[in-house]
């Protein structure tokens, strides 16, 4: 065994074993408004003006690829899948909305709508008429069980400290993140 594939089994079995222990935890309730859709980190694209198409995909606790160059202000189409065992999630967010958002993450898993393999869509449903959220639809983010794909559209800021991130609980923790790095210009594949 490598040592990545090591580090990764080790991640995951970290996961199993935290997720159960985040659904016992009391957590205090996370904001979503907390910059979502500012240009500090960008805005939802219009998919006619995407440049690309960006494939994303998501295992057991990591992404492939971990960073994705892009332009200041491009428009960039992410077609993102779930390769792994458990529900992940694609954030494309700052460092900070990362760790404010993880304690709504945590309040999903505390009233059974994350499972560590599946949603509990009833209970998503539950949950946003009585606390306004739970769907989790933000145009930032898809958050998948294993196996499915999701697409979103997303236009770039001029610069800044921008990541993408799994925050289900204890994915952050255990390295489940990638960078955005600005360039001026793309490499030619």
């Amino acid at each position: 065994m490598t040592e990545t594939t090591c580090s990764r089994t080790i991640a995951a079995a970290f996961v199993a074993f935290t997720l159960p222990l985040a659904a016992t935890q009391a957590f205090a309730a996370g904001s979503h408004a907390g910059g979502h859709g500012t240009p500090v980190f960008g805005e939802p694209g219009d998919p006619a003006l995407a440049s690309r198409t960006v494939t994303v995909e998501m295992d057991d606790n990591y992404y492939e690829p971990e960073r994705i160059a892009v332009k200041a202000g491009e428009t960039v189409r992410f077609s993102v899948t779930n390769a792994g065992g458990f529900v992940h999630e694609f954030n494309i967010g700052t460092p900070e909305m990362h760790v404010a958002h993880q304690d709504e993450m945590a309040m999903m898993v505390e009233h059974g709508v994350l499972m560590p393999d599946h949603i509990d869509h009833v209970a998503a449903a539950a949950m946003q008429a009585s606390m306004g959220h739970g769907q989790h639809d933000d145009p930032n983010s898809a958050l998948l069980e294993p196996g499915q794909t999701a697409e979103l559209v997303w236009t770039f800021p001029e610069d800044g400290v921008i990541e993408f991130a799994c925050n289900v609980p204890g994915h952050y923790d255990a390295g489940m993140a990638g960078s955005f790095e600005f360039v001026e210009t793309l490499a030619q594949n």
